[in-house]
Parts: C-alpha cells; sequence; structure tokens
C-alpha cells in the first residue's frame, strides 16, 4: 500500500506575522474573536462556485479544551488522575469545578479556584455529554490542583481555499478536516477565521519526502470566519470579498461527469499568485470511499514540476477544472511520488450541505 501524508498542518503563534513551514506541528493557545452564526448552507451540484486556489491563514478555536495527553502530576502516586476517572485523548473538556471551560485558560482558573479534589469534569465525546469525578491534587510548586492532562485549545496554520460562492461569500478549503495531531481525530471547532497570506518560499518534494509550501499570514487581520471542520473539509464565510473579485464562477458537475485525461489544478505556489497548472485525472474511484479518495491526479505542468516536485504539503484544497467545470480538489500527496496524489470530488465537498 502507497504511504500518503495530509496536506495541512499547524504551528504556534507568537508574533504578529508569522511565517511557518506547514508540516510544523505545536500547542497553541489564543483568544478568540467574538462572533456566532445561526447555520451556513453550501451550494449545491450545478451550481457556479469559484475556483479559487488562495492560501490563507486559518485559525480553529474549539468548543473546550481538547485532552491530547496526561501526565503524572507530583504527589498523585505515579499515575494520572484524569487517566485514572475515566478521561480519554479526545475528549473535550466543557465544565470543571462548576465553571465553564472554553480555553485552555478558563480550565486553568477553574482549577486555581478549587481548593481541594476530587472535582467534577464535564466532557463531550463523541457528542455525548459525561461527567467524570477526577481526584486531582494539590501541586506545591505550583500552587495549584492538577488533574494529570494535557488539553489544546486552537491551531493555526496555512491552507488553500478551493471555493467561493459569488452570491453568499461562503468557502470551503482543504478537502479534508483538520485533525489534532496528536489524537488523530477531528478538531472540535466552536469557531475560527481566516487572515491575509502569501507563499514566502517552497521545499520540493522528491521520493520518500513530500515538499511543503512555507508562508506567511498576518494576524492583525481577518478575511472571513470559519464555522466547520468536517472529514471534506472546512467551511465558512468570506468577509473580504476583494479576495476573489473579478475571477469567473464556474460550474461544478457530479462525480459521474469526472473523466480521465486532462484537467487543470489552481495553486498558489509563489507569493499570492494563483495560476492554473495541467494535470491529468489518471484513475477515479467508483463507490464511496470512506477516506474521500475519488480520484488520482498527477501533475503534467513543467513549470509546477520545476517549482515544487509536483503536489507539496500546503497544497489541499487546490480547485480541480475539467472541461470548463469545477469538479474536485486536490487533498493528499503520494510519499513515494510526489507528481501524484489523491483528490476529492466537488460533489462530496458540497454534500455537507445538511450541516
Amino acid at each position: 500500500m502507497e504511504k500518503t501524508t495530509k496536506k495541512y498542518s499547524l504551528t504556534k503563534r507568537k508574533r504578529t506575522i508569522a511565517v511557518l513551514c506547514v508540516f510544523v506541528l505545536a500547542f497553541l493557545s489564543v483568544l478568540a474573536p467574538a462572533y456566532a452564526v445561526d447555520s451556513i448552507r453550501l451550494p449545491s451540484v450545478g451550481s457556479k462556485l469559484i475556483p479559487l486556489g488562495r492560501t490563507t491563514g486559518i485559525t480553529l478555536f474549539s468548543e473546550g479544551a481538547v485532552v491530547v495527553g496526561f501526565s503524572i502530576p507530583e504527589n498523585s502516586g505515579g499515575v494520572s488522575p484524569a487517566l485514572s476517572a475515566g478521561m480519554a485523548m479526545g475528549d473535550v473538556i466543557i465544565e470543571a469545578n462548576g465553571m465553564t471551560v472554553n480555553s485552555n485558560e478558563s480550565l486553568e482558573d477553574a482549577l486555581s479556584k478549587a481548593k481541594e479534589g476530587p472535582i467534577e469534569i464535564t466532557i463531550k465525546r463523541n457528542g455525548q455529554i459525561e461527567t467524570l469525578t477526577v481526584a486531582a491534587v494539590y501541586s506545591e510548586s505550583l500552587g495549584k490542583l492538577q488533574i494529570g492532562a494535557w488539553v489544546r485549545d486552537s491551531m493555526a496554520g496555512i491552507g488553500t481555499i478551493t471555493f467561493v460562492d459569488p452570491e453568499t461569500g461562503i468557502f470551503g478549503a482543504l478537502g479534508h478536516g483538520v485533525s489534532d495531531v496528536d489524537t488523530g481525530q477531528l478538531m472540535p471547532v466552536d469557531r475560527g477565521s481566516l487572515m491575509p497570506s502569501l507563499v514566502a518560499s517552497v521545499i520540493k518534494g522528491k521520493t520518500g519526502a513530500p515538499g511543503e509550501l512555507c508562508g506567511a499570514f498576518d494576524m492583525t487581520k481577518t478575511q472571513g470566519k470559519l464555522f466547520f471542520n468536517s472529514k471534506r473539509g472546512v467551511f465558512g464565510l468570506i468577509s473580504d470579498p476583494e479576495m476573489y473579485r473579478g475571477v469567473k464562477a464556474l460550474k461544478t458537475v457530479p462525480k459521474s461527469d469526472i473523466t480521465t485525461g486532462k484537467a487543470f489544478i489552481v495553486a498558489n505556489v509563489e507569493n499570492d499568485v494563483c495560476r492554473q497548472y495541467e494535470v491529468q485525472i489518471i484513475r477515479i474511484y467508483l463507490g464511496e470511499d470512506p477516506s474521500m479518495r475519488d480520484m488520482m491526479i498527477q501533475v503534467t505542468d513543467p513549470f509546477l514540476l520545476e517549482k515544487t516536485g509536483g503536489i507539496v504539503q500546503g497544497m489541499s484544497g487546490s480547485p480541480i477544472i475539467q472541461n470548463g467545470n469545477l469538479v474536485g480538489a486536490v487533498t493528499h500527496v503520494l510519499v513515494n511520488d510526489p507528481t501524484r496524489g489523491y483528490a476529492i470530488s466537488i460533489q462530496r465537498m458540497l454534500e455537507n450541505s445538511d450541516k
């Protein structure tokens, strides 16, 4: 079996202008902007959408504190209180000691106000709410209670926007979900935002070592809001129409209309410039593949092969155009052959419309 790798990843947010290579991953704690949306409905197949192919800075904020690991606090008898209480990787802590938890800081605040253990901690697991009694222990060195769990409340990185609905500003990006690097589960996103970005440099891919886009994004500006993280991509609303002004919308077609043969991808591999590059659709997968692989493509464009070696990390979401129609998005690169990769059909991406 050929190994593949996802082409979206996240990194630590430290400066106003962040520069990063998209394969680097780390913890992140940030303040979330205040906004909400009642619902977001994606367009249906057959509608005309703009195949953007532009990179963007993305921040994701979880609905609570996500458990990504366990530790053994001092005075705990060599065990993790959280793990002993039945907590698991991927659990989302939403309440502790009677206080609402919506960030790492709010969890720390709740523990600092507790005088002694055990304490009641409410978690969300697979959509279900559970309450655990955790025998938290007091740390003399830290001066507060500890439950023996590592948590994450947010992530940031660079991704590629697949499409924008010119009528509503609704967008879809990546073509696959954003998963936590430690748990392997989809990040339980409560909200997120888009920020201006550009591609600063490219590390060229080669056999056994996928390349990556190295980009920069400006954390002081917001270009849109992200509301939904799914296995078929991330979705939201662009607030800055200048991102897609003047770009022609194309008709979207069902998977049954896709054929093997010549196609193009729209990719952003230099600064903020988006261009079409020739590829071949070399295989179409029948049925409903749970891995979201609807087709395999191969890069044939001489310029893109020289620039990137083929498909590189950070190109996830690059739209695929065939016969003047928007048909899908790049999702994976084959580790053993960076000229080839997998893609999801636009039909499958838009099937999230019931969300």
